[in-house]
C-alpha cells in the first residue's frame, strides 16, 4: 500500500513542464464520496424535480450501478428533468453547494497531490463523468485550469434536456485525455492519472503511471495483479464513532477548562491567572482528544515583542485550538457575535474568557467594540489575536483582509506579529463538525514593526502583511493599484475629504462641477445695492456711451469678487 508520501516522491522525481500531464478523477478520487448526491438533493429542495421524478432517477441511477443500464442512458433520464432551467442558475448552484457542502470533502492527501503537479509546472487536469456544475468550483479552488466533463446541451441560455454525445465515461475518458494531450503537447505515455473506479480502466490502462486512489474492492484486484500503486484516505468521508465522540469531548473542554479555573480565581482573586490556567488546559486537552500534533517553525517570535497583535489564515475551527496551543496565556480575542445565538454556553465562557464578539456586519460597531482592547494592551499588557479575514475560507486559499486588526496596531503602537497556519483543514474543513488526527504546519514570521504606520496609508500595510502570508503559502501576492486603477482608488477615496472644497477657486475650478458652481453662484443677487451702475438714464450725454459698459463690467466683476469668498464657504 503506497502512502501519500511515496505518491509525493513519484511527483518529485518525473520531468519538469506540460510534456507531462496529471488527470485526476473528480468523484471518489479528489473528494470522499460522490457530488451528484448533493445536487440531487438540491434539486429537491429547489422544487426543480417532484417526488414521482426522483423515483424514476434513482431508478435509472440503481439500474445503471447493476449494469442493466449504460452510463448515456442514465444522463438521459436524469438531465431531462432540467429543461427549460437557465444555465446560469446551476452555476451558481454548484458555486454555492461547493461552498457549503462540497469543499469540506475535499482529501487533503488529493490537494497535496495537485499542488504537487502544479509546482512541476505539469498539465493538471479534471477528467470527470459529472458535469462542469458539480466539478469546476472545485477545480478553481484547486487551481486546475483543465476540466473536461460530460456536456449537457443548452440553446439559448436553456438547458434543452438533452445530453451532449459523447459522455466522457470509458472510452470518452480516453478521447478527453488524448485532446488534452494533443493541445497541451502532454506524452500520455509519462503522464499520471488518479482514479478510484473500474469504470477508468481503459484510461488507466492507456496513461503510463496509473494510480489507484481510494479503490473500490474491484478496481483494488486488478491494480493488486498489476502492480499499480494503491493509496487510500480515512481523512474524509463518514467520520467513525470514535471520531464523532472525541470531537463532541474536544468542544465540551472548552467550558470544563474554565470551569476548571473557577478554584484559582476564588483563591486568587485573579479573572487573569485563572483565564491563562484554563486557556493553557483547553489547548491541551482538546488537542490531545483529537490528535493533533503541530510542527512550528520561528516559535521564539511568540514571546520576543509582547504585547502584540498576532494575526493568522483562518481556515478551520480548529484554528481556535492551534493559536491556544501556541499563545497559551495572557490574551484578549475577537469572535463573532453569532456564536452567541449559535451556542449561548460557549460564547457566554469565550467573554468571561476576555473575547469581544462583535457584528460583523457593522464596521463601524465593529471597530467601537474594539477599541477597549486597546487599554487591554497598554495597561494590562495582554496581546489579541485575530484572524483578519473575518471567517473561515472554504479552502487554503485566503480571502482579503480586513482593515480591524491593522487600526488596532496602530492604536495601541503594538508590534504585529503573522501566525501562517499551513493545514488546519486536515484537522476539521469549513462545515464539518468532526475533528480528525493530523499534523498542523505552523510558521511564525518576524514581528512587525507598525510605529510608523498612521491611517493614511493603511492599505498599503495590509497589503504588505498579506503578502508576507501569501509568499509562506506559495500563494499569488496582491499588487498594489497601477494606472488607471490607482487613479481611480484616489478619485473614490478622496471623495469624503473636503480638499477640493478648500482649494482656491480662481476662474474656472475643475474641482467644482459647472452645475454646482451655478447653484452657489445664486446667492450672488444677495448685494442688491448694485444695482446703481445699471441706470438708463445716463445714455443721455451721448458723447460718453463708452465707459457704460466699462462701469458695467466693473460692477459684475466687484460683484463677483464679492460674492466669491461665499463659494468658498
Amino acid at each position: 500500500m503506497a502512502t501519500v508520501n511515496t505518491l509525493l516522491e513519484d511527483i518529485n522525481a518525473a520531468p519538469d513542464g506540460p510534456s507531462v500531464a496529471a488527470i485526476f478523477d473528480f468523484d471518489g478520487t479528489i473528494i470522499a464520496g460522490y457530488s451528484a448526491t448533493s445536487f440531487i438533493r438540491e434539486q429537491i429542495r429547489r422544487g426543480d424535480i417532484t417526488p414521482r421524478e426522483l423515483v424514476e432517477i434513482m431508478s435509472a441511477m440503481t439500474s445503471f450501478g447493476l449494469g442493466n443500464l449504460g452510463f448515456s442512458g442514465m444522463m438521459a433520464v436524469t438531465s431531462q428533468y432540467m429543461r427549460g432551467i437557465d444555465e446560469e442558475t446551476y452555476q451558481e448552484v454548484g458555486k454555492s453547494l461547493y461552498t457549503r457542502q462540497i469543499a469540506r470533502l475535499i482529501y487533503p492527501e488529493s490537494r497535496a497531490l495537485v499542488d504537487a503537479h502544479l509546482a512541476k509546472g505539469h498539465t493538471v487536469a479534471i477528467i470527470s463523468s459529472a458535469t462542469p456544475y458539480q466539478v469546476q468550483p472545485a477545480a478553481a479552488d484547486l487551481g486546475i485550469a483543465h476540466v473536461l466533463c460530460t456536456q449537457l446541451e443548452v440553446q439559448n441560455g436553456k438547458f434543452t434536456g438533452s445530453v451532449v454525445s459523447p459522455t466522457c465515461f470509458g472510452q470518452g475518458k480516453v478521447d478527453a485525455a488524448e485532446t488534452l494531450a494533443q493541445q497541451e503537447g502532454a506524452n500520455l505515455d509519462n503522464s499520471f492519472f488518479y482514479s478510484d473506479s473500474q469504470d477508468d480502466l481503459q484510461l488507466l490502462e492507456r496513461i503510463g503511471k496509473p494510480r489507484a486512489l481510494n479503490p473500490s474492492s474491484k478496481l483494488e484486484r486488478i491494480a493488486r495483479d498489476r502492480n499499480w500503486p494503491i493509496a487510500k484516505f480515512g481523512s474524509r468521508g463518514r467520520p467513525s464513532l470514535g471520531q464523532f465522540v472525541r470531537s463532541v469531548a474536544a468542544t465540551s473542554s472548552l467550558v470544563t477548562s474554565f470551569v476548571a479555573g473557577l478554584p484559582i480565581y476564588a483563591l486568587t482573586g485573579s479573572r487573569r491567572d485563572a483565564n491563562n490556567f484554563s486557556f493553557s488546559l483547553f489547548a491541551d486537552t482538546a488537542s490531545a482528544l483529537i490528535g493533533m500534533d503541530m510542527n512550528v517553525k520561528g516559535e521564539q517570535h511568540l514571546w520576543s515583542h509582547r504585547p502584540a497583535v498576532f494575526v493568522f489564515n483562518h481556515q478551520s475551527k480548529a484554528d481556535v485550538i492551534v493559536v491556544a496551543k501556541l499563545l497559551r496565556r495572557d490574551l484578549a480575542g475577537i469572535g463573532k457575535k453569532e456564536i452567541k445565538s449559535e451556542n449561548p454556553v460557549i460564547g457566554r465562557v469565550l467573554e468571561m474568557g476576555g473575547v469581544v464578539l462583535i457584528d460583523r456586519a457593522n464596521a463601524k460597531s465593529a471597530i467601537d467594540a474594539m477599541s477597549p482592547l486597546v487599554d487591554v494592551m497598554q495597561k494590562q499588557g495582554k496581546s489579541v489575536v485575530l484572524a483578519p479575514e473575518g471567517t473561515r475560507t472554504v479552502g487554503p486559499k485566503m480571502a482579503p483582509f480586513k482593515k480591524g486588526a491593522f487600526h488596532l496596531a496602530i492604536q495601541a503602537g503594538v508590534p504585529m506579529v503573522p501566525i501562517v497556519i499551513r493545514n488546519a483543514g486536515d484537522v476539521a474543513p469549513k462545515g464539518d463538525f468532526v475533528f480528525r488526527a493530523a499534523t498542523v504546519e505552523v510558521e511564525v514570521l518576524p514581528p512587525v514593526d507598525t510605529s510608523s504606520w498612521d491611517t493614511a496609508s493603511i492599505n498599503e500595510h495590509v497589503r504588505e502583511v498579506r503578502n508576507m502570508f501569501a509568499r509562506a503559502l506559495g500563494q499569488p501576492e496582491e499588487q498594489p493599484p497601477s494606472g488607471k486603477a490607482a487613479a481611480k482608488k484616489k478619485t473614490t477615496t478622496g471623495r469624503k475629504k473636503p480638499k477640493a472644497k478648500k482649494s482656491p477657486v480662481k476662474g474656472k475650478s475643475r474641482a467644482v462641477p459647472k452645475a454646482a458652481a451655478k447653484a452657489k453662484a445664486k446667492p450672488k443677487p444677495k448685494p442688491k445695492p448694485k444695482p446703481k451702475p445699471k441706470p438708463k438714464p445716463k445714455p443721455k450725454p451721448k458723447p460718453k456711451p463708452k465707459p457704460k459698459p466699462k462701469t458695467k463690467v466693473k460692477a459684475k466683476t466687484a460683484a463677483k469678487r464679492k460674492a466669491r469668498p461665499k463659494i468658498k464657504k
